[in-house]
């Protein structure tokens, strides 16, 4: 199949293309770099044509609450058009794991409407949920860093390495519209703080965890159930486990 993958040159969707690929598709990276801009349009009728499927794993440059809404509408909003008009068999999109359930979040309650035009749109459609990637969790630690202390609260975190996300929305891209979502998470469901404390233990980094119910994450106090996968949700749970991946990153910089 022709596929093309926006947001193709992103952490996410470089490794779509790579196992697109290797499953013998003709997978097409799409991006502001390769001249398409999805919020205004510019380059994706062209980009679009002859594609099978579409996998949007794009992400807003900006995460302040209206600039986030508008990069995640507009941008829905034009593929979805685009598809319609070239015939596309299957959209799939990237979404978070308890998007709905965190409504003070800006960039929580963009992804909920982008998630709502797909499903209204009557294109069909797969939505992968995931839960927040390894790769971001020393972002979060930077983000809630005050001098040597790092405030965060202890609302359960299950994260997930960014290759298990690959491989979930590579399965969903291969396979038949679910018009429906599909929720994916790690393996080790731990207190936001006692995850950064894990990562600080095993990177050396002296900062102090600090404990803090009212620490918001991205604009939402988060609690057992706001980011994780709930039970009636049936989430896929992918094996690579954080200590295991922190391993083979400290190798790899060795190197």
């Amino acid at each position: 199949m022709r596929i093309l993958v926006i947001g193709g040159s992103g952490l996410i969707g470089s490794q779509v293309i790579a196992n697109l690929t290797e499953l013998g598709h003709e997978a097409v990276s799409a991006s502001p770099r390769s001249g398409v801009d999805t919020v205004t349009g510019e380059g994706l009728a062209e980009a679009i044509a002859g594609a099978h499927t579409v996998v949007d794993v794009s992400n807003s440059p900006s995460f302040d609450d209206e600039p986030v809404m508008h990069f995640f509408t507009a941008s829905t909003r034009n593929i979805l058009a685009a598809e319609r008009a070239a015939g596309v068999q299957h959209h799939v999109a990237l979404s978070i794991v308890g998007a709905d359930r965190a409504p003070d979040s800006g960039y929580m309650r963009a992804k909920v409407a982008q998630e709502k035009l797909i499903e209204e749109s009557g294109n069909p459609y797969s939505i992968v949920r995931a839960t927040q990637f390894f790769e971001f969790v020393d972002g979060i630690a930077d983000s809630a860093t005050d001098g040597n202390t790092v405030r965060l609260p202890h609302g359960a975190f299950q994260p997930i390495a960014a290759k298990d996300v690959a491989t979930a929305v590579t399965g969903a891209t291969v396979s038949e519209p679910i018009n429906g979502i599909i929720n994916i998470a790690g393996p080790e469901k731990l207190g936001m703080d006692d995850f950064v404390r894990n990562r600080f233990a095993a990177s050396g980094d002296p900062r102090q965890v600090v404990t803090d119910p009212t620490a918001p994450y991205f604009g939402e106090v988060i609690d057992e159930h706001t980011i994780v996968p709930l039970d009636s949700e049936d989430a896929t749970i992918y094996p690579t486990r954080f200590t295991d991946w922190m391993a083979a990153r400290a190798t790899g910089e060795a190197h």
